[in-house]
């Protein structure tokens, strides 16, 4: 990795990164503001030093015309509502799934649900289905730096132009439900079946689904995942999905379907009673994390850990997955169990996978924005942990895979977040914590964040950095400042956005 560290330009001055940076921004103001930043920040570190080798997430088209026609569907489909407004019902997606004629139900699928970890359990599985020569397609949500990468095949993020060719095949049949229904197709609704038409059309052996939001009511809800996996449940949108776990379980347990498969990891009592209540209501199997399966061993190893895994057919030994903490351990245990089940180990057959596959899967696993290490001297760390529960194992998984003796947090959230319960979190292990915010039109601004930090850092403790370049700058700075701290680091944190612009204006590899 490139130890070079990010310039932050003057502002009478600038170098030309900030100055690019922000005109893409104002060039694409009318479109979501989330892709709008996150996508200025992808052409700004394209445009200074092209996509960085070995990047799991894709480059911008080297076709100006391609690039140009991905840009038009993106603006086309910003128009539409956000995924932040919904109204909870799938019966405008069931409308398009019947115009397009019921594509996701062309192959099996696996349907992952929770709080925290979602996208990483569902890259696990995505990784293991792939070593067993499955074709597979993925489906995640949100996206760190470009749009395409919600929707993967084989491993990898469609390209540009199976993206635009993907929107104009069903554009006709989205028009359609849109003068049929009394509100139009989301921007979440028409990338769903966006996904789901392209792996039907692939065609794929096994789609992995995450769904965008709770699960009863989620778009993605329109498919029967003969394996459905929840992953922790914690409080987070609360307003739409409860305010309990269990409030919350009732919501995300609509993904339990009839004669299901349930892969639940450790819940909380009251979320694990309304799962299990909603199981046996469908006569759906399950396997609960510390029961049947689960994590016997794990050790910090370099560039991750090394775990032993109870499987529901046996032991998997000498498993090295090169992503850090014990969170992702556990995700790793979820999702080796959602595979067994797919294959029917444990129900139809007691047998093992095929160690040597389920390790060699582990190794190619990778997961942008989660707890991933993009610059040396300092190390810059990302992790997208956005609620209280997300942010105590990132805080536990860094204390326990870097040991730096001075570390510094760059935070930028947003304003319908639990703040204060994210500051707890990480209060223990930030020296100092620099306060910033993302160019969202939900980001809580800087202000607001540094009023909440000083009540749990202390003001000599917090800097406001409205700009994230400048933040970013503070924040090594700080880090370098005095040279007895030869083991500083810099945790940039607080919201998927957050991290997702960070991640390219540190111009990653």
């Amino acid at each position: 990795m490139s130890e070079q560290q990010p310039e932050s330009p003057d502002r009478d001055d600038h170098d030309g990164t900030a100055e690019l940076f922000d005109r893409i921004v104002a060039e694409e103001s009318d479109r979501d503001p989330d892709l709008a930043v996150i996508e200025a920040g992808s052409r700004t570190l394209r445009a200074q030093a092209g996509p960085p080798q070995g990047d799991p997430v894709p480059a911008e088209p080297v076709d100006p015309e391609v690039a140009k026609a991905l840009q038009e569907v993106e603006q086309e489909l910003a128009t539409r509502w956000g995924e932040t407004k919904l109204e909870p019902s799938v019966s405008r997606i069931a409308a398009l799934m019947d115009v397009l004629g019921e594509p996701q139900r062309a192959y099996p699928s696996i349907h992952v649900t929770g709080t925290n970890g979602k996208t990483s359990t569902a890259r696990m599985i995505e990784a293991l289905l792939n070593a067993f020569d499955l074709r597979t397609g993925r489906y995640t949500s949100p996206h760190v730096q470009s749009v395409t990468e919600r929707i993967s095949l084989d491993g990898a993020p469609i390209s540009a132009e199976r993206f635009v060719e993907t929107y104009h095949d069903i554009k006709p049949y989205v028009e359609m439900v849109d003068a049929a229904e009394e509100y139009r197709l989301s921007f979440f609704e028409v990338l769903t079946g966006m996904a789901y038409a392209a792996f039907a059309d692939a065609p794929v052996d096994a789609a992995v689904v995450e769904v965008g939001m709770g699960g009863a009511w989620d778009a993605t809800n329109v498919i029967d995942g003969s394996v459905a996996v929840v992953t922790p449940i914690s409080l987070d949108h609360t307003d739409r999905l409860g305010s309990t776990p269990g409030e919350i379980a009732r919501e995300k347990g609509g993904i339990i379907k009839q004669d299901a498969t349930v892969i639940l990891a450790q819940q909380p009592v009251d979320a694990a009673q309304v799962l299990l209540k909603r199981a046996v209501e469908v006569d759906a199997t399950v396997a609960r994390e510390g029961m049947e399966f689960g994590v016997v061993s794990r050790e910090v190893a370099v560039g991750g850990q090394m775990l032993t895994l109870r499987g529901m057919g046996g032991e998997y030994e000498g498993i090295f997955l090169p992503l850090y903490g014990a969170h992702m351990a556990h995700n790793a245990a979820v999702a080796l169990a959602a595979v067994e089940a797919f294959f029917g180990v444990g129900a139809e057959q007691s047998r093992e996978l095929d160690v040597d596959t389920v390790r060699s899967a582990f190794a190619s696993v990778t997961s942008p924005g989660r707890m991933e290490v993009v610059r040396r001297s300092p190390t810059v760390i990302l992790d997208a942990a956005h609620n209280p529960a997300g942010a105590q194992v990132t805080a536990e998984a860094v204390t326990e895979a870097f040991g730096f003796s001075r570390l510094i947090g760059v935070v930028g959230a947003s304003d319908d977040k639990d703040v204060r319960g994210v500051f707890e979190a990480f209060e223990p292990i930030f020296a100092e914590v620099v306060v910033t915010e993302n160019s969202s039109h939900r980001a809580m601004s800087a202000d607001d964040l540094a009023a909440v930090a000083v009540e749990v850092f202390g003001a000599e403790r917090v800097q406001v950095e409205p700009r994230l370049d400048d933040a970013l700058e503070a924040a090594i700075t700080l880090a370098e400042e005095e040279a007895e701290y030869g083991g500083a680091g810099v945790l940039v944190t607080g919201s998927v956005i957050t991290v997702g612009e960070a991640r390219l204006l540190l111009k990653r590899g």
